[in-house]
């Protein structure tokens, strides 16, 4: 398989900038996210990694060697589509072939090569049906063996699940991963669905307006946030943001909400004017004895949790609970965080205030 490294990769349309200095690596073996809204540059990475747009400037490594402008059938890669691109007028069979019959295989090799796609993918009972006649989970696994019978360095999809429903989508989001990890290839994979990263990739790319905002591994983008965008994009509900206005000095552990001292990870740079205090929802605890105190607006049961909408003088908040704590709108309820789990932002900027608790996984990334 393949190691792929992006550096300072930018691209142009007339005045337009989709992608703007874009720099990461891709381990070989590795499944990789591209992540982020409509619009942020991420499909127009993945078509210049894998050779469908020429870059206006920086440089695209495969296995070491520059690839930038090379064409997409010199870079041995696979392209997986969100709307399967088969051929209507070929069965599955054939299909999947296809690429093995146009550089020439024998015959023999091809039916063997076939076969043993099939098997992994599970649809060996119906390689000789139509692929018009499929379901859109039978087409998809049609398009992936026709990627994986090359057996090509890397393979790109982009929002391969897209056009399936939600169940379907969830289901085959866990069977690409298990394919993958049963292969060990290289995979980047495009999609606008934080769940769908989050569940499937090993690492993240989280791009907004043609920039990377962060990159890094799930669980470290989600407690870590880079941005407030990242913060806000990644976790359902997203993070809270509890905005104010003052200073805070490099070494501080404490920052002041409505009068009030709210310990905070230490600090390794300061900040000052409109700051923003981040918490997930997760780490909101009631407290009575807790000298911040806000509102329940709303409360939204979700079975074993509930969703708890606080209004605070700093603004308003969620906080995801038990549903076994009771809880009444209207009230007045104390609130309490855990210090280690908290982020300050330069609420001008969106950027994290570096502290030392973050400072390993952002400089990680």
């Amino acid at each position: 398989m393949a190691r792929i490294e992006i550096r300072k990769l930018r691209k142009d349309f007339g005045d337009f900038t989709a992608v703007r200095s874009s720099t990461f690596t891709v381990e070989d073996g590795e499944f990789f996210m591209l992540l982020g809204p409509s619009g942020c540059g991420k499909t127009t990475t993945l078509r210049m990694m894998a050779g469908l747009e020429l870059p206006t400037s920086g440089e695209i490594y495969i296995d070491g060697e520059e690839v930038s402008g090379r064409p997409a059938s010199q870079r041995d890669i696979a392209f997986v589509f969100q709307m399967f691109a088969l051929y209507p007028h070929m069965n599955v069979r054939r299909n999947i072939a296809y690429p093995l019959v146009s550089q020439g295989m024998a015959r023999a090799d091809v039916r063997r090569k076939v076969q043993e796609v099939a098997r992994i993918l599970d649809i060996e009972d119906i390689l000789d049906r139509p692929v018009g006649g499929l379901s859109g989970g039978d087409r998809q696994r049609v398009a992936l063996g026709r990627a994986i019978v090359r057996e090509p360095k890397a393979f790109f999809m982009d929002e391969p699940l897209g056009a399936l429903d939600a169940e379907f989508r969830e289901r085959m989001a866990g069977e690409l991963r298990a394919l993958h990890d049963r292969m060990g290839a290289t995979t980047v994979y495009v999609t606008h669905d934080q769940l769908e990263a989050m569940q499937m990739g090993d690492r993240i790319v989280v791009m907004n307006h043609g920039v990377v905002e962060q990159f890094g591994a799930p669980q470290d983008i989600y407690d870590w946030p880079a941005t407030m965008f990242v913060a806000d994009f990644i976790g359902s509900p997203a993070m809270n943001f509890l905005h104010f206005d003052g200073a805070v000095a490099r070494g501080a552990c404490r920052i002041g909400l409505a009068g009030i001292h709210v310990e905070v990870p230490a600090l390794l740079e300061g900040g000052k004017g409109r700051l923003a205090l981040g918490v997930r929802p997760e780490h909101v605890h009631l407290d009575d004895s807790a000298p911040y105190r806000g509102e329940v607006l709303a409360v939204e049961y979700l079975g074993t949790t509930q969703i708890v909408t606080i209004e605070t003088a700093n603004g308003a908040l969620k906080a995801r609970l038990s549903s076994a704590q009771p809880v009444r709108t209207g009230e007045t309820v104390g609130l309490a965080f855990d210090a280690r789990t908290l982020t300050v932002f330069d609420a001008a900027s969106g950027r994290a205030l570096l502290s030392q608790a973050n400072r390993e996984v952002l400089a990680g990334g």
